[in-house]
């Protein structure tokens, strides 16, 4: 009886040691159905000789059931943990190169920006030196201002009739066509407001001479009113530039007169017109192609060849009009170039080429002269510079320039209808002065100024406008 009580006693605790350590699994099977397992240690058994167990079933029925989801949210991609990590890396390498190519633009920005801050800096501080300068420069003495007194009316100066008139000479002289009308200028009436200012421009020059025929090299002492010879046909001639060649040699004659349109992108055509007549009529009897683009207004022609600065560069092109083809070829050196130094109406005024009595002239600036006009004389044939002059004058200050003689002229302004002639720089001398000489800008807006040494006259395109000017010189100066 008390062996069957202790067997009983050890079944009993056996049994609630067992149930202490059973457990209750639940989880999804397969198939994502709910299943219950209930799992109690056998007492016997230190282990079961398969591997796994209702945790390891649960973990992978877990596993089975959140690759299922992350299929259907993925749009049905597969690949497992390893492509979607791939696919991330690929997203984050992508957009790392997008952020790198954006700082790269935006530095590059950044540099272009300093570049032009420089720039601007340098420009200022050369600005401000030149009004130093100007501000240190001592004031010329000024005529005092005599108002006009009752007895000039008196003395018969300006009374054309009623007694000898000591200035009937000027007044009726005539001028080499024979015209005596031309030399009437109506400035030289007697108007009281401005009668004592113009005689203190006037007196600023050196006066005519009497026996002068106009042929000689004198100081320039007046410009007369432009006279229009044509307009030109569309937008392309808002600019431009005409010339004669001084010099003209065979196929060509000494009256053709050649024009060039300087608006837009591929200006490369070179009209050609017999006479002053046909240039009016607009009937071209030539029509040239040249090899280069052309920059600009500042062309010319001598001795049978165009000579013309190439667009956007610094190099000169000499083009030889009988054979059509580029007869030579240099760069000015240290020109600016392409709105680097332009005259003040803009159009890539850089470099300006013109011929007088001395013969090819090019005017422009460097960084050395700092913006100040450099006047260079051309060997014609090869395009070296022979030799150059540095002014005193900034060349965007001025309208634009011409020479005369070897003497460099300026013009104040480009759209002013009465403006000035302000300056004159001779290289004989290598000395510049400022000047008042009366210049009308008739359509407002001057692009093109040069001295016709054929002609003896200045040419000038004045909005879409092919005019001329007659101009005076004075007496040569014996030289010292």
């Amino acid at each position: 009886m008390f062996l069957l009580v202790s067997l009983c006693m050890c079944g009993l605790l056996l049994r609630a040691d067992a149930q202490d350590r059973a457990a209750l699994w639940k989880g999804n099977d397969r198939g994502g159905r709910c299943q219950y397992t209930f799992t109690v240690p056998s007492p016997a058994e230190a282990s079961c000789p398969q591997t796994g167990g209702p945790e390891v079933e649960g973990l992978k029925a877990r596993l089975n059931l959140l690759e299922v989801l992350v299929s259907r949210l993925t749009g049905g991609e597969t690949g497992g943990p390893q492509g979607a990590t791939a696919r991330a890396e690929s997203g984050l390498q992508e957009a790392l190169n997008r952020a790198t190519a954006e700082r790269n633009l935006l530095q590059r920005e950044k540099e272009r920006l300093e570049q032009e801050l420089g720039g601007l800096q340098r420009r200022m501080e050369d600005m401000r030196r030149e009004t130093e300068r100007l501000k240190n420069r001592p004031c010329p003495p000024q005529t005092p201002m005599v108002p006009p007194s009752p007895p000039l009316q008196d003395s018969g100066l300006m009374r054309p009739a009623g007694g000898s008139n000591p200035m009937s000479h000027l007044m009726t002289r005539p001028n080499r066509q024979g015209d005596s009308s031309s030399l009437r200028d109506s400035a030289w009436q007697y108007v009281p407001p401005g009668f004592q200012e113009l005689k203190a421009e006037v007196t600023e020059v050196p006066a005519p001479d009497g026996s002068e025929d106009n042929t000689g090299c004198g100081e320039l002492v007046s410009v007369g009113d432009p006279v229009t010879h044509r307009k030109a046909d569309n937008i392309a001639g808002k600019y431009g530039v005409w010339m004669q060649d001084p010099e003209a040699v065979s196929p060509y004659g000494p009256d053709m007169v050649w024009r060039i349109d300087t608006i837009g992108s591929d200006v490369r055509q070179l009209f050609g017109y017999d006479d002053m007549e046909q240039l009016s009529k607009g009937f071209p009897s030539k029509v040239l192609m040249l090899p280069e683009l052309v920059e600009s207004t500042g062309a010319t022609l001598y001795r049978g060849s165009l000579y013309y600065q190439r667009r956007r560069s610094r190099s000169i092109i000499r083009f030889d009009l009988a054979s059509e083809t580029t007869a030579a070829r240099r760069d000015l050196p240290h020109a600016g170039f392409h709105g680097q130094f332009p005259y003040s109406w803009g159009g890539y005024t850089d470099i300006d080429l013109s011929v007088d009595e001395q013969g090819l002239w090019a005017v422009y600036s460097t960084n050395k002269a700092k913006g100040a006009i450099v006047m260079s004389q051309l060997d014609p044939h090869s395009l070296e510079v022979k030799r150059s002059w540095e002014t005193n004058i900034r060349k965007l200050s001025v309208a634009n320039s011409f020479i005369i003689c070897g003497k460099l002229y300026t013009v104040a302004s480009y759209t002013s209808p009465d403006t000035v002639i302000n300056y004159v720089y001779d290289t004989k001398t290598s000395q510049g002065k400022s000047v008042a000489i009366p210049f009308r800008n008739k359509y407002r807006y001057n692009s093109m100024i040069d001295y016709n040494l054929a002609q003896r006259k200045l040419f000038a395109w004045d909005n879409f406008h092919m005019v001329s000017y007659d101009i005076r010189l004075g007496r040569q100066q014996p030289a010292n």
